[in-house]
């Protein structure tokens, strides 16, 4: 069953565009990227959220992102 977002699409959409272009005028490589973005995950995790249930958050997170990467061939 999908998941309902409080935020719209379009909210999405538009961060997840500035954040790519941060990225792409930085010439930035795949691996930096994606070491950014997990320390940018971590950060918001350890100063938003009670420590009781960061980890709770951050499996929650792991699960969500694994599901949502595709295993075909095309990169």
């Amino acid at each position: 069953m999908p998941q309902t977002s409080r935020y719209s699409d379009e909210r999405v959409e538009a961060l997840l565009s500035e954040l790519a272009s941060v990225l792409e005028k930085h010439k930035t490589p795949v691996d930096l990227s994606l070491m950014v973005l997990g320390n940018m995950v971590t950060n918001l995790i350890n100063s938003s959220i009670a420590p009781a249930q960061r980890r709770a958050l951050a499996r929650s997170f792991a699960e969500a992102l694994q599901s949502s990467v595709h295993e075909d061939k095309a990169h």
